[in-house]
């Protein structure tokens, strides 16, 4: 199957592109698809050891699931906006209102975006809006450049951690922790 490469003025449902995957990595923002471009190694690896980590912690406590891989979860309706999380956390509870296929329609406790060299702060910041206003309880924004973790609690409210604090969040994830320096090394 060919892949889409023109997204000029491409606009659909989130059903729609649920259901395209000619497209290439992208989004959805009013209904209109935003290409996203695919990452590089060291996002993988980041990605992966801060995944192992909050899974085995969800293993251990049975709290919930986390998932990786550009997880669709929906903003907003007509027209639609779907992001794509990195990683994200979701409990049990917000699990059983989900539905059985497609993108989430309920917002995980926590999602997980870790910056490209070529991020744009004024995107992350209207995705942070975005997750926010649907639910969210959590963003954490990894910047691995400045090996540092803005760790959000509302569009505007952020606590930064460096790379010799320690990473946790008792309300949402309690007993989990990570050494933030851990998650920036090679």
């Amino acid at each position: 199957m060919a892949l889409l490469k023109d997204y000029k003025d491409l606009w659909m449902t989130g059903e729609e592109l649920f259901r395209r995957p000619n497209l290439n990595p992208c989004e959805l923002v009013n209904g209109r698809v935003v290409p996203t471009m695919p990452t590089g190694p060291g996002h993988g690896a980041i990605e992966a050891k801060l995944t192992t980590r909050l899974t085995i912690w969800a293993e251990a406590t049975g709290r919930g699931e986390v998932e990786v891989g550009e997880v669709g979860i929906f903003i907003r309706r007509d027209p639609d906006t779907v992001r794509a999380a990195d990683i994200l956390f979701i409990s049990h509870e917000r699990l059983t209102r989900r539905a059985s296929s497609g993108y989430l329609e309920v917002a995980p406790e926590l999602v997980v975006e870790i910056l490209s060299p070529d991020d744009r702060w004024s995107e992350v910041k209207e995705k942070l809006e975005d997750y926010f206003s649907a639910g969210a309880d959590r963003v954490w924004v990894l910047v691995p450049k400045l090996r540092r973790i803005l760790v959000h609690r509302s569009p505007t409210e952020a606590v930064q951690l460096d790379a010799a604090q320690i990473l946790t969040d008792e309300e949402i994830l309690p007993g989990f922790s990570v050494l933030v320096s851990e998650l920036f090394s090679s």
